[in-house]
């Protein structure tokens, strides 16, 4: 299907500017809307969507843990590069202040180590370090750190006191590093330092961009999250979108990842539901014009498994996509459907499961995005459609392998996001 360009405009860039403002922090060299004099602004480079524990699936995912005193080295791989950065840090599910008494970023190398001359101390209104309130974000000073597009991060938390339950992203599919005290500024952390899979209080990465730069947000659950994907290879499929998006449009286009594993559309479970998240992780974006949804099977499968009297419809499921696409098309940003993938022989698999998923897919095929991206028919046995193809599936007939995420990325029509047809619709958007 043809893209839809007449929905995205400055109002996505308004709207991020809502959230610095909570922050005690705006950037001086940029104006309200984001954007300097040469029209430069922020753009997410890279998303960690924040969570918290979950009773639903307690017995699979573990309590968040506490830190006190050490130093968090969380390594990140962006996807577009600019001439300076800044950080979003979060205590959104924090039961209590969360003090941060220094942070550093730089380039990152092998390990824990960072790339010589690239560390930067990072300022919030000026100060090493400062205080979150609970339910709060807070939004760095910029950062003079050239960083190259598909590149490696280091940041580094200091934590000085009991943080309680962290705030964080649970499927980091990222080797990170945990060491005591102060280490935000070392060069490498010591060879008996702890190593996580998880991000702590880091939601966001953003780079300053190019008038015609901006991102695209991918909305969805663990199979965008990247689970069972290998670790440290940036295999999941926003991450080989983004390759693709750099080898076609150059340095233009960020993909900002908003997959949480088990995530729902219409329910909670190891994080909000996409429908009460959707300003968080989407809407504010910096420089989001675009927005993926790859949501609804978890919400099928549950109803079998884990939670029965949350069983919804496909007519439920369809209903809240609409949702979604009011309030994109409200801000501005062109959205597209993604079709739900096989899960024949998965856990929570059932056949009555599998006639929602045709009838959510018959939707999103039908036209009620703007576009579609049809993940289901490029990963599913073409002998058995109910099945992933054996040789993209990771082994629990659910989550795609790397070759099945390489697989879901190629599928994607570039066109659909194309920088110029972006750049000459939000032109023609901000002179009405």
């Amino acid at each position: 299907m043809d893209a839809s360009w007449r929905r995205f405009g400055r109002r996505a860039l308004l709207a991020a500017g809502l959230l610095a403002g909570m922050a005690p922090v705006v950037a001086p060299a940029l104006a309200r809307d984001g954007q300097d004099a040469d029209g430069r602004h922020w753009v997410a480079t890279w998303q960690g969507s924040p969570q918290t524990g979950d009773p639903l699936l307690a017995n699979l995912v573990p309590p968040p843990p506490s830190y006190a005193d050490q130093t968090l080295r969380e390594i990140v791989h962006v996807s577009l590069g600019g001439p300076q950065l800044r950080l979003r840090l979060t205590n959104s599910y924090g039961a209590q202040t969360l003090v941060v008494g220094a942070v550093h970023v730089a380039r990152a190398a092998e390990g824990s180590g960072i790339r010589p001359g690239t560390d930067r101390p990072v300022t919030f209104a000026g100060q090493p370090g400062a205080s979150i309130p609970p339910g709060a974000v807070l939004v760095s000073d910029p950062v003079d750190l050239a960083v190259p597009a598909l590149s490696d991060l280091a940041v580094s938390l200091y934590v000085p006191q009991d943080t309680g339950p962290a705030t964080q992203h649970t499927l980091g599919v990222q080797t990170s590093y945990v060491t005591a005290g102060d280490a935000t500024g070392a060069e490498s952390f010591p060879p008996d330092a702890a190593t996580i899979l998880t991000r702590p209080f880091l939601s966001n990465v953003e780079v300053l961009g190019t008038p015609q730069s901006y991102a695209v947000v991918t909305l969805g659950d663990s199979i965008t999250d990247g689970y069972n994907s290998t670790v440290d290879a940036n295999a999941r499929w926003p991450d080989q979108l983004a390759r693709r998006l750099r080898a076609q449009y150059g340095n233009r286009v960020a993909v900002s990842n908003a997959g949480i594993s088990g995530n729902r559309v219409l329910h909670d479970a190891i994080g909000p539901n996409a429908l009460a998240r959707f300003d968080r992780d989407v809407l504010v974006q910096a420089g989001a014009r675009f927005v993926t949804v790859l949501e609804g099977i978890n919400d099928i499968g549950f109803s079998v498994a884990l939670a029965p009297a949350e069983a919804v419809t496909a007519e439920q499921i369809i209903a809240g996509y609409r949702q979604l696409i009011a309030r994109a098309h409200d801000q501005g940003l062109t959205i597209y459907g993604c079709t739900l993938t096989p899960f024949q022989g998965a856990g929570y698999y059932s056949e009555a499961g599998e006639a929602k998923r045709q009838a959510v897919n018959a939707f999103i095929r039908g036209g009620g995005f703007d576009g579609v991206i049809d993940f289901d028919k490029a990963v599913r046995d073409p002998q058995n459609p109910a099945m992933l193809l054996a040789a993209y599936d990771s082994g629990d007939h659910l989550h795609p392998s790397d070759a099945g995420y390489a697989a879901m990325a190629a599928a994607i029509d570039l066109s659909l996001f194309d920088p110029k047809a972006a750049v000459r619709e939000a032109a023609a958007q901000a002179a009405e």
